[in-house]
């Protein structure tokens, strides 16, 4: 069964089909730059980090140290680690599927 998204539209389908261009990482910065602010930037990779340190079993407290993430993003990413669509699963089994 195929996954449907709520954001499902042609503008978000052009977005991710942009990024699914990108071949490496000076290509991401270059796009990224561009796309986002470097606050958004930093906002994203900051819930990356609070996903791999959850998918790990850190403590929120031991998180909140590590990436000054409030207890607030902390559980909604928890919860979207648990009852979300399954987007970070897919990227953390893929980044770190050897360690």
């Amino acid at each position: 069964m195929a996954y449907k998204s709520i954001l499902e539209g042609k503008d978000v389908d052009e977005l991710f089909d942009a990024v699914l261009e990108l071949k490496n990482r000076e290509e991401c910065y270059r796009f990224f730059e561009d796309l986002c602010t470097i606050n958004e930037i930093h906002a994203i990779s900051q819930r990356m980090e609070v996903a791999k340190l959850l998918s790990e079993k850190k403590t929120y407290n031991e998180i909140e140290e590590i990436t000054n993430a409030s207890t607030a993003t902390i559980s909604r990413i928890n919860k979207c680690l648990l009852y979300g669509a399954g987007g970070y699963k897919i990227v953390l089994d893929r980044l770190y599927k050897d360690k």
